[in-house]
């Protein structure tokens, strides 16, 4: 049985779906503070903080668990800056937590949700994965310091890993069972649709200053559903012996702000007014991945390579999820 720690937030729950389709027996471990019970899609579900270590304890204990997929986390660039002791206890010693459970009980297995926020500003792109990791927030500091911590335990412990440095994750689950719902919603592409749904009166847009084509960041987003796909090949990569790796996730192209607003205009046929503001504090110009080493080692290949399905299949959800209605 595979555990699925944080199942019930935005790729986990892809990442369960994707675990079942694919004959896999999963246990989601999630305490709701940001997923929703509604996305998780497999009957064994516990509710529990991965920063309690009897509650993680439990889990082992109760289930025959042979690998763990690790999504629990904090992931506010901005809050991690406001509050780093919140984000160094969960993201760093709620995995602790999730690697002593798995020693005590022989699970050697364990696929990690990193991030590009390891990398800090880009000294080359695209970014391959030897780039050097210079995170510029707390967030991207922790990232960093549990694949540190994998390292040690793999060494010491005959631990074996898969860190997945995702890049932008964008879009829903293309047949709608699933989608992305956070809260506060703080991903652009939910957000211009908000504004789509009248929602939100206008999209600001940080920054128009950069060294890019129209001003705005630009951003390689990679569809949910291909994220979900490179977890399940990390696992089996891991199943059939294969050595720890580290590996990029993204399509290998960006799009800026400006051009996510505009595919998201012709998406909705509807307004999206928009209003621009400073540069917010460490944000990079432009993040793209090399993803050639998952590709070629994985056998992972993006179905959506275009952002266009990408934005399509977020307006299904978000149209779903609100009934196209307007807040108020």
């Amino acid at each position: 049985m595979i555990l699925v720690t944080g199942g019930a937030g935005y790729i986990g729950s892809h990442t369960v779906k994707e675990l079942l389709a694919h004959g896999y027996e999963v246990v989601v471990l999630d305490d709701l503070s940001s997923g929703h019970r509604e996305l998780v899609l497999t009957e064994h579900f516990v509710q529990g903080d991965i920063c309690d270590p009897a509650a993680v304890a439990r889990v082992f204990r109760t289930y025959p668990i042979t690998a763990v997929l690790h999504f629990a986390a904090l992931t506010s660039v901005p809050e991690s800056v406001a509050d780093p002791a919140r984000y160094y206890a969960v993201n760093l010693v709620g995995t602790w937590n999730v690697l002593e459970a798995m020693r005590a009980h022989g699970v050697k297995l364990f696929v990690f949700s990193s991030s590009a926020a390891v990398y800090g500003d880009p000294q080359r792109l695209p970014i391959p994965e030897d780039h050097p990791t210079q995170p510029k927030s707390p967030y991207g500091r922790t990232k960093r310091m549990v694949e540190e911590m994998l390292a040690d335990y793999a060494r010491a412990y005959g631990f074996r890993y898969v860190s997945l440095r995702y890049f932008n994750a964008a879009g829903s689950d293309p047949e709608g069972a699933i989608g992305e719902w956070h809260e506060p919603e703080r991903h652009l592409i939910p957000l211009v649709l908000e504004v789509a749904l009248g929602r939100r009166p206008y999209l600001e847009i940080f920054g128009t200053d950069y060294a890019t084509p129209d001003g705005t960041g630009v951003r390689d987003y990679v569809h949910v559903t291909d994220l979900a796909r490179a977890h399940v090949r990390a696992l089996q990569h891991l199943e059939a012996g294969g050595e720890s790796r580290v590996y990029n996730l993204g399509i290998g192209r960006g799009y800026s702000v400006r051009e996510v607003v505009e595919v998201c205009r012709r998406v909705t046929g509807r307004a999206i007014p928009v209003r621009e503001g400073p540069r917010r504090p460490g944000d990079p110009a432009v993040l793209v991945a090399d993803p050639s080493r998952a590709m070629r080692e994985l056998r992972w290949q993006p179905q959506f390579t275009d952002l266009t399905p990408m934005v399509e299949t977020a307006w299904r959800w978000m149209q779903r999820r609100f009934g196209g209605k307007p807040a108020g």
